[in-house]
């Protein structure tokens, strides 16, 4: 389980927060979401290499996520070398700057985790792949909801991150699993 290859490779943790155990997400996929990014986060640290956390700063009243919630907290182990804040979907638009963050340390390199699957993780996922980044999506170490499609149908969870893994493969990102990374 020990990482080898460019130090300037960081992982980024997104969303990682306890307002996802809300019921008001309904249902949702990958139960060992959570254990397999802590497996992450202790490979990353064991060769000192960076970790970003990412937390959604919900701006909704009714939110979760909302900053003063219990919600917005990270969940337990959930560390690293900077924390970036956000509103939106991408963690490229937070505070402080992401890219610049990653560029003042050279950093060529992401690995992507967290929550949830087809919005921040795959919007951050795309955004870097845009901006030149090498991206592994670690697709086992992320999770997501069922939503409502436009026709009223309810998409599962699990088909929305498969359909996520294959918007991103090949083009925006590498989709990897965790034993993959870490292997």
């Amino acid at each position: 389980m020990a990482l080898t290859g460019d130090p300037h490779h960081a992982l980024v943790v997104i969303d990682v927060q306890q307002g996802f155990d809300d019921p008001v997400w309904g249902p949702r996929d990958n139960p060992a979401c959570e254990a397999r990014i802590l497996e992450l986060i202790a490979a990353w640290r064991a060769v000192q290499w960076p970790i970003v956390v990412v937390r959604h700063d919900s701006t909704s009243a009714d939110s979760p996520l909302r900053p003063g919630q219990p919600g917005n907290d990270l969940r337990p182990g959930i560390d690293g070398d900077v924390l970036i804040t956000k509103s939106v979907n991408s963690a490229f638009y937070g505070d402080p700057d992401l890219h610049t963050w990653l560029t003042e340390r050279g950093i060529t390199r992401l690995t992507l985790c967290g929550v949830t699957t087809n919005h921040c993780c795959e919007t951050t996922a795309r955004m870097a792949g845009n901006l030149g980044y090498d991206v592994d999506f670690v697709i086992d170490a992320t999770h997501t909801f069922d939503r409502i499609g436009p026709d009223g149908q309810v998409v599962r969870a699990q088909d929305l991150a498969r359909i996520t893994a294959t918007n991103l493969h090949g083009e925006f990102a590498a989709v990897r699993t965790t034993r993959e990374v870490l292997d």
